[in-house]
């Protein structure tokens, strides 16, 4: 890669960075190319030509937010052994992230739901589908701890993904709203008690 190639990769980088912030403090209605030129001190034309247009760099940042979500998440929890070993340091590392990251940054995925739940296009369709991808990804998991003979054989995935989903829903509103120092405390033992309920 010459220095040019790297230098713009780099500025992109920094470009979606600072919309990624702007959508935490805001939301993603906020992103604009001239609010993000400000924060970085380029002109509005030096945003366009390396993001192209306004709903470009919003769908960036969902897919920004998603990477850094399962960098930090999903892909060392891959390390554990597969099954109920796996899922629960999938949950764990979630809220800890909840805990010391979205506690004061917001959760793209929560915020930017509730944003857009009541309208229709392709940045409600694009968030939908990193949600998608995400609940597909635990819904996996929870099937491997099924196939493992950790969790019952008549287990319903959707149905545990979406009691985990409303604890993190939860979780993250305590948090920022009542600003609950032990929220993920209580998150995770809920989740303890929850995953007994499961257990074969």
């Amino acid at each position: 890669m010459d220095a040019r190639t790297q230098k713009s990769e780099l500025t992109r980088a920094a470009i979606v960075g600072a919309a990624l912030d702007l959508a935490a403090a805001e939301g993603l209605e906020a992103i604009t190319l001239q609010a993000v030129a400000d924060r970085i001190g380029l002109s509005k034309s030096g945003v366009f030509s390396r993001v192209g247009s306004r709903e470009a760099l919003q769908k960036a940042v969902i897919e920004e937010y998603g990477r850094r979500f399962i960098a930090e998440v999903f892909v060392p929890a891959m390390l554990a052994p597969k099954g109920l070993p796996r899922l629960n340091e999938i949950v764990r590392r979630w809220f800890v992230r909840m805990r010391e990251v979205e506690a004061h940054t917001g959760c793209l995925y929560t915020a930017g739901a509730f944003e857009l739940d009541d309208r229709e296009g392709e940045l409600r369709d694009h968030l939908l589908g990193e949600v998608t991808r995400w609940r597909a990804a635990l819904r996996r998991t929870v099937l491997q701890a099924v196939d493992a003979g950790h969790l019952q054989a008549d287990t319903d995935p959707e149905q545990l993904v979406g009691e985990l989903s409303s604890l993190a829903i939860g979780l993250i509103h305590d948090t920022r709203f009542l600003r609950d120092a032990r929220a993920a405390d209580r998150a995770q033992a809920s989740w303890e008690r929850l995953i007994r309920s499961y257990q074969a």
